[in-house]
């Protein structure tokens, strides 16, 4: 059965077809004979009761500098579809928000991926918080006196801005390093949110996987090597994806957190796991398909898409 799929992403011309999840999302649609329209978040239009977004259809093929065919600009209406994909980068924003709020207006009737409900309440620093036996020691705060007591309490600590992403703003401090509260000063002048800190785990110069769930089920990993000197292993500054498998450890998290998952609409997430700790959850614009593709030859576009299809189908027979 065709469907028809809006992506709501960042422009698609800009994308890299080696390493863009939805680039591979939009390809595997392709194949399975779906048809795609893409369109910037600041495209979308709530318009006298109706949800429009003006956008182009697209054709996608991975032919590097021409990877993408463009239709003509038009105004479409979203109820129209079948599916929409909640697939633009981070940050974390009220701009973000604001775009789950409006397609919760025709979620799920279009199945909207993830579910837009789900994405708004469960960010992926503040969802791990619902699995403390899972995770490394966390403090979320704006508090100085409270974090110069949470790092002389593990010693070393990480520090990240609530909503970032892609690694930007993280930063590893030791008990000796004198610049925690200019940073939290920094961090201050910037935004009105707390920070997130957590104890440095050290294995991550070993590596911090990336843990790819379709539907609740684990479907592979890889794992992430930091750049020579950083504490950061994140693909967007520098880390070097390698192939890997999964621990019992790993898989007791994915079989813990998978079940919530499946319940709460959330059909591609991936999760960032370091030394067994679980460290995020990711909901809004997870990466990593790629790259385990070429690695263990897992195709989980594919895995997606049947999950994708099963839940329409579903919904069809429910209706």
């Amino acid at each position: 059965m065709s469907l028809r799929v809006a992506l709501q992403m960042d422009p698609i011309e800009h994308v890299s077809i080696d390493a863009d999840s939805t680039f591979r999302i939009g390809l595997e649609a392709e194949a399975r004979g779906h048809r795609l329209f893409q369109y910037t978040p600041d495209g979308l239009i709530f318009d006298e009761g109706r949800l429009l977004a003006r956008g182009r259809d697209v054709t996608l093929r991975r032919e590097q500098g021409n990877h993408v065919s463009f239709g003509e600009w038009r105004i479409a209406d979203l109820s129209g579809f079948d599916v929409i994909w909640l697939r633009q980068d981070p940050p974390f924003d009220m701009s973000y928000v604001t775009t789950t709020h409006l397609l919760d207006r025709v979620h799920p009737r279009v199945l909207v991926v993830n579910d837009p409900f789900w994405v708004r309440n469960l960010p992926e620093k503040l969802f791990v918080l619902d699995f403390p036996q899972l995770t490394p020691p966390t403090m979320i705060a704006r508090d100085v006196e409270s974090i110069r007591a949470f790092r002389a309490r593990h010693d070393e600590i990480i520090i990240k801005p609530l909503y970032g992403n892609g690694g930007a703003g993280v930063f590893h401090l030791p008990q000796a390093d004198a610049n925690l509260s200019s940073l939290l000063e920094l961090f201050g002048g910037i935004t009105r949110e707390p920070v997130i800190v957590q104890k440095y785990l050290p294995a991550v110069v070993k590596g911090d996987k990336r843990i790819i769930l379709v539907d609740g089920e684990a479907v592979g990993a890889i794992n992430r090597i930091p750049a020579q000197g950083e504490a950061r292993s994140n693909m967007h500054v520098g880390g070097r994806p390698e192939k890997v498998g999964l621990t019992e450890r790993e898989r007791e998290i994915c079989a813990t957190i998978g079940p919530v998952l499946r319940e709460k609409g959330l059909i591609f997430v991936g999760i960032d796991v370091i030394d067994g700790w679980l460290t995020e959850i990711n909901v809004t614009s997870p990466t990593g398909i790629q790259e385990l593709e070429r690695f263990d030859g897992i195709n989980a576009a594919a895995l997606i898409w049947e999950a994708i299809e099963r839940r329409r189908a579903a919904g069809a027979a429910a209706r």
